[in-house]
């Protein structure tokens, strides 16, 4: 159930480059929210979970936050964001100029006005079957071999303009990224995503 007021739980806001996916490289300023209900067993976020352990931070103070860097693009994650109404954020985001982006596994309903919907299926909680036509960024996450066919059944659910992205998980990333580049190589609608922030050791 989505939570509609005037506050939201942050777990950490910060500015940095974007690691991963189509907007790769580009300065962005991040907001993770707390509250998850997916469990990724491989989540580098674990702490984000439990959206009770995080202060509730007034939208007004989330912008102003943002507003003291001059990237002006700002992604929303999480935890899941979208077990938030994201309406009223995003219009302020908007408002003072942000582009706005979200990472969501979609397995909650939509909500917020969003320049780029990057949507990351997992297994451990599907996604809303309508999120699946909004995204313009299908990025799935390669744990083992049998994710490829995971994410060719989402990419069959997807507009036929959206960007289709392969990310290894990283603790695999030296025994899964091989495999990636030969299924690239036979499927070349996809793309390589790495998520370069950490290569680069910036958060």
């Amino acid at each position: 159930m989505q939570i509609t007021n005037t506050s939201l739980p942050v777990m950490e806001a910060f500015y940095t480059l974007q690691g991963e996916g189509y907007h790769q490289g580009r300065a962005a300023y991040f907001i993770r929210l707390g509250g998850c209900d997916v469990g990724c067993v491989w989540c580098d976020v674990k702490d984000s979970w439990d959206a009770d352990k995080h202060p509730k931070i007034s939208i007004e103070a989330i912008v102003a936050q943002a507003c003291k860097y001059p990237g002006r693009l700002a992604v929303i994650t999480g935890g899941e964001p979208l077990l938030h109404q994201l309406d009223e954020l995003t219009k302020a985001l908007q408002d003072k100029g942000f582009e706005t982006n979200i990472e969501t596994s979609g397995s909650s309903p939509m909500s917020g006005q969003w320049d780029w919907i990057c949507l990351s299926p997992k297994k451990f909680k599907a996604p809303v079957p309508a999120n699946l036509a909004l995204a313009q960024e299908l990025k799935v996450v390669v744990f083992n071999k049998h994710d490829f066919e995971w994410a060719e059944l989402h990419a069959a659910e997807v507009a036929p303009t959206c960007k289709l992205y392969l990310q290894p998980e990283w603790d695999k990333a030296a025994e899964i990224t091989p495999l990636i580049v030969d299924y690239i190589k036979a499927h070349p609608q996809w793309e390589l995503s790495l998520q370069t922030h950490k290569y680069i050791n910036v958060p």
